[in-house]
Protein backbone atom coordinates (compact mmCIF):
# COMPACT_ATOMS: atom_id res chain seq x y z
CA UNK A 1 0.00 0.00 0.00
CA UNK A 2 1.57 3.25 -1.05
CA UNK A 3 1.37 6.22 2.02
CA UNK A 4 2.00 9.27 0.50
CA UNK A 5 2.47 12.08 3.36
CA UNK A 6 0.39 9.68 5.76
CA UNK A 7 -2.34 9.48 3.31
CA UNK A 8 -3.05 5.57 2.34
CA UNK A 9 -3.64 4.45 -1.31
CA UNK A 10 -4.31 0.92 -1.70
CA UNK A 11 -2.57 -0.98 -4.62
CA UNK A 12 -5.52 -2.40 -5.58
CA UNK A 13 -7.51 0.36 -6.47
CA UNK A 14 -7.15 2.61 -9.76
CA UNK A 15 -6.92 6.27 -9.07
CA UNK A 16 -8.84 9.87 -10.17
CA UNK A 17 -5.68 11.65 -8.37
CA UNK A 18 -7.34 14.95 -9.92
CA UNK A 19 -10.72 14.09 -8.05
CA UNK A 20 -9.47 12.53 -5.07
CA UNK A 21 -11.95 9.42 -6.11
CA UNK A 22 -10.54 5.63 -6.25
CA UNK A 23 -12.25 2.54 -8.51
CA UNK A 24 -12.83 -0.95 -7.70
CA UNK A 25 -13.00 -3.65 -10.57
CA UNK A 26 -16.04 -6.09 -9.23
CA UNK A 27 -16.29 -9.28 -10.98
CA UNK A 28 -19.55 -8.34 -12.62
CA UNK A 29 -17.98 -6.20 -15.15
CA UNK A 30 -18.92 -2.62 -12.29
CA UNK A 31 -17.07 -0.82 -10.27
CA UNK A 32 -16.96 0.28 -7.42
CA UNK A 33 -16.43 4.25 -6.18
CA UNK A 34 -15.32 5.91 -3.30
CA UNK A 35 -13.08 8.85 -2.01
CA UNK A 36 -9.96 8.72 -0.99
CA UNK A 37 -7.99 9.50 2.34
CA UNK A 38 -6.96 12.66 0.65
CA UNK A 39 -10.54 13.47 0.10
CA UNK A 40 -11.60 12.75 3.49
CA UNK A 41 -8.46 14.56 5.05
CA UNK A 42 -8.99 17.56 2.36
CA UNK A 43 -12.87 18.02 3.82
CA UNK A 44 -12.86 17.22 7.39
CA UNK A 45 -15.58 15.20 9.07
CA UNK A 46 -18.07 14.60 6.57
CA UNK A 47 -21.56 15.49 7.36
CA UNK A 48 -23.89 14.76 4.37
CA UNK A 49 -23.53 12.16 1.24
CA UNK A 50 -26.61 12.55 -1.39
CA UNK A 51 -26.21 10.32 -4.09
CA UNK A 52 -27.67 10.62 -7.54
CA UNK A 53 -30.02 7.95 -8.21
CA UNK A 54 -30.07 4.25 -8.90
CA UNK A 55 -30.84 4.08 -12.88
CA UNK A 56 -29.68 7.61 -13.40
CA UNK A 57 -27.04 8.04 -15.90
CA UNK A 58 -23.51 10.01 -15.52
CA UNK A 59 -21.22 11.21 -18.33
CA UNK A 60 -17.70 11.01 -17.36
CA UNK A 61 -16.50 13.91 -15.30
CA UNK A 62 -19.86 14.78 -13.91
CA UNK A 63 -21.05 14.24 -10.53
CA UNK A 64 -22.18 10.87 -8.92
CA UNK A 65 -23.07 12.44 -5.80
CA UNK A 66 -22.86 15.79 -3.93
CA UNK A 67 -20.29 15.64 -0.13
CA UNK A 68 -20.59 17.84 2.38
CA UNK A 69 -18.42 18.61 5.20
CA UNK A 70 -18.01 21.30 7.86
CA UNK A 71 -15.09 22.61 5.33
CA UNK A 72 -16.53 21.47 2.10
CA UNK A 73 -19.50 21.07 -0.39
CA UNK A 74 -18.73 19.76 -4.08
CA UNK A 75 -19.51 16.78 -6.27
CA UNK A 76 -17.40 13.56 -5.77
CA UNK A 77 -16.71 13.26 -9.99
CA UNK A 78 -16.89 9.86 -11.97
CA UNK A 79 -14.08 9.66 -14.65
CA UNK A 80 -16.41 6.48 -16.14
CA UNK A 81 -19.54 7.25 -17.80
CA UNK A 82 -22.36 4.95 -16.78
CA UNK A 83 -25.48 4.01 -15.13
CA UNK A 84 -25.84 3.92 -10.84
CA UNK A 85 -26.64 0.88 -9.86
CA UNK A 86 -26.30 0.90 -6.09
CA UNK A 87 -25.83 3.63 -3.67
CA UNK A 88 -24.11 3.34 -0.27
CA UNK A 89 -27.39 3.63 2.09
CA UNK A 90 -25.07 3.36 4.93
CA UNK A 91 -23.16 6.38 3.82
CA UNK A 92 -26.54 8.48 3.62
CA UNK A 93 -27.11 8.03 7.16
CA UNK A 94 -23.61 7.74 8.66
CA UNK A 95 -21.69 10.25 5.90
CA UNK A 96 -18.51 9.56 8.14
CA UNK A 97 -17.74 6.58 7.72
CA UNK A 98 -15.98 7.99 5.18
CA UNK A 99 -13.80 9.42 6.79
CA UNK A 100 -12.97 6.37 9.33
CA UNK A 101 -13.26 3.73 6.39
CA UNK A 102 -12.83 5.26 2.68
CA UNK A 103 -11.96 2.04 0.98
CA UNK A 104 -14.35 -0.33 2.15
CA UNK A 105 -17.42 0.87 4.47
CA UNK A 106 -17.20 4.15 3.25
CA UNK A 107 -17.34 3.72 -0.56
CA UNK A 108 -20.01 5.89 -2.67
CA UNK A 109 -21.85 3.95 -5.30
CA UNK A 110 -21.63 1.26 -7.77
CA UNK A 111 -21.94 2.62 -11.39
CA UNK A 112 -21.93 -0.04 -14.39
CA UNK A 113 -19.83 1.73 -17.13
CA UNK A 114 -20.29 2.16 -20.54
CA UNK A 115 -16.85 2.21 -21.79
CA UNK A 116 -14.41 1.24 -18.88
CA UNK A 117 -11.62 0.13 -20.98
CA UNK A 118 -11.28 3.78 -22.42
CA UNK A 119 -12.37 5.37 -18.46
CA UNK A 120 -9.75 2.67 -16.88
CA UNK A 121 -6.89 4.15 -19.16
CA UNK A 122 -7.29 8.02 -17.96
CA UNK A 123 -6.39 6.13 -14.32
CA UNK A 124 -3.66 5.63 -12.52
CA UNK A 125 -2.77 1.93 -11.08
CA UNK A 126 -2.52 1.91 -7.04
CA UNK A 127 1.13 0.65 -7.60
CA UNK A 128 1.91 3.59 -9.51
CA UNK A 129 0.23 6.57 -7.84
CA UNK A 130 2.72 7.99 -5.20
CA UNK A 131 4.47 10.00 -7.39
CA UNK A 132 0.93 11.48 -9.13
CA UNK A 133 -0.33 11.88 -5.89
CA UNK A 134 2.89 13.90 -4.44
CA UNK A 135 2.68 15.66 -7.08
CA UNK A 136 -1.00 16.72 -6.41
CA UNK A 137 -0.60 17.66 -2.78
CA UNK A 138 2.18 19.90 -4.04
CA UNK A 139 0.56 21.82 -6.34
CA UNK A 140 -2.26 21.91 -3.55
CA UNK A 141 -0.33 22.75 -1.13
CA UNK A 142 -1.81 20.08 1.16
CA UNK A 143 0.55 18.78 3.67
CA UNK A 144 -0.95 15.39 4.36
CA UNK A 145 -3.28 13.59 5.62
CA UNK A 146 -1.66 13.90 9.66
CA UNK A 147 -1.68 17.47 9.16
CA UNK A 148 -5.18 17.75 8.00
Amino acid sequence: MANVRGCNLPDDLLYDVANHTWFRELPDGRVKLGMTTVATALAGDIVAFTPKKVGRAVDAGKSVATIESGKWVGPAKSAAAGTIEEVNEAMVTKPNTANADPYEAGWLIILKPDDWASAKATLTPGTEVSGPYAAKMDADGFAGCEAA
